[in-house]
């Protein structure tokens, strides 16, 4: 186990405890964090450190939000779950104020992002079946290299990740995968007259941020139409004003057919998650065929409505909008005086990162990490050898001033 040189034995025993009694599923960079306030985070021996993370884009709205907080406890001294074996008091609200806020029919709420993907998933094979008309059993689904939809066996049946795949097959049939950002791939794909969904990250976060041609997104919608096959977006790390935009898709003027939401859309409180699209596609299932104990419950619909309250009333994507200029003009500039160390630098709005110089084996990013977390910044690395860069959207530009400094010493004095 890999530690900070200022880890004290008590953050080395509760990592020690993860460590001999959890599933060895995750490899955390090494500090023990117990609390939270909106871009900051405190370790157990009391250190603050900026979040760069924002546990994936889960806590946009930042740390402990109080309002969003004031929603859950509220709430949670009424009623918390129902099932939905039983109508709430809430989730009508709910499905009315989320329909209206993306601008959709209706809602499939759920819990999890890789859940949500597993929903499109279905939706999209039921209304093949029942609208296209493919027969039964023979729907296709595009998906493309590079791409991080969670690691549900539904999910990594489509990766090209090794590690998320490996080991895990037999495979779900009926899966077609392209490279990203290569739209004579898709267009070829598309000739299957059995195809009836292509589903997409319109920024693949967890590949290292990779930002596809600024005409892909329209021309991938146009061809679908084009097609008549399901644009599916997932947005569940690009959406709730990541990218300086309500969706990353907005950037693109094109509307999915069916929006993947989760992460932010509780602030990071707890999972909420939710398939949007139309009457077409949402209708095609019927009770008994899809469902979730904790899909839609009360407590959920409260925080996930003032979770989307707060990134409205806070401007949270102009922020996000503004401060991603601000992060990447300073990451270009250190570019320029280390051409040595950083290879690229990319992204939009506050999802962000560097690309080290240097292999995807080499563990130059993870001891880059391990040095800014010395320094009272938090971040981690993806695919060896990039480094995300996602704060949360309530950070102002003094703390981001602040954060390039961090980020701009440790580099320049890395050799």
């Amino acid at each position: 186990m890999e530690v900070l040189t200022t880890t004290t034995s008590v953050s080395a025993e509760l990592m020690e405890l993860e460590d001999r009694y959890n599933a060895h599923n995750y490899h955390p960079i090494p500090v023990v964090l117990e609390r939270g306030r909106g871009v900051h985070v405190w370790d157990v021996e009391g250190k603050q450190y900026y979040d760069f993370l924002s546990a994936y884009s889960a806590v946009n709205q930042g740390h402990c939000h109080p309002r969003i907080i004031g929603a859950l406890t509220e709430q949670a001294q009424k009623l918390t779950l129902t099932s939905r074996a039983f109508y709430n008091n809430l989730l009508g609200e709910y499905a009315e104020f989320i329909t209206h806020y993306f601008g959709y029919d209706r809602v499939l709420p759920m819990n999890t992002g890789v859940e949500a993907v597993e929903t499109a998933i279905k939706l999209t094979r039921k209304w093949a079946y029942k609208v296209k008309g493919v027969p039964e059993g023979h729907a296709k689904i595009i998906f493309v290299e590079g791409n991080f939809h969670g690691r549900t066996l539904g999910a990594i049946s489509a990766s090209t990740d090794p590690d998320s795949r490996k080991g895990f097959g037999p495979y779900m049939p009926g899966y077609v995968v392209i490279p990203y950002n290569d739209l004579p791939a898709l267009q070829n794909a598309l000739l299957d007259p059995t195809v009836a969904g292509f589903l997409v990250e319109p920024i693949q976060g967890e590949a290292g941020v990779f930002v596809p041609d600024e005409d892909y997104l329209t021309k991938a919608f146009a061809l679908c139409r084009q097609n008549n096959v399901l644009f599916i977006a997932d947005e569940v790390q690009t959406g709730v004003a990541r990218t300086g935009r309500l969706l990353c898709c907005d950037h693109s003027g094109i509307r999915p057919d069916l929006l993947i939401l989760g992460k932010a859309l509780s602030g990071g409180v707890l999972p909420v998650s939710a398939v949007l699209g139309s009457d077409e596609v949402i209708l095609t299932i019927k009770p008994g065929e899809h469902g979730s104990t904790f899909g839609g419950n009360p407590l959920a619909c409260a925080v996930a409505m003032e979770a989307l309250k707060v990134v409205e009333d806070e401007k949270l994507a102009e922020n996000a909008a503004a401060l991603g200029i601000v992060f990447r003009a300073k990451m270009e500039a250190l570019q320029s005086k280390r051409p040595d160390l950083v290879k690229i630098v990319r992204g939009k709005g506050l999802l962000n990162a560097i690309v080290v110089n240097d292999s995807e084996h080499s563990k130059t990013a993870w001891n880059i990490c391990l040095e800014l977390a010395e320094n009272g910044l938090l971040a981690k690395p993806t695919h060896g050898n990039i480094i995300r860069f996602a704060p949360p959207l309530v950070m102002t530009r003094e703390q981001m001033d602040e954060c390039c400094d961090i980020i701009e010493r440790v580099m320049l004095a890395w050799r």
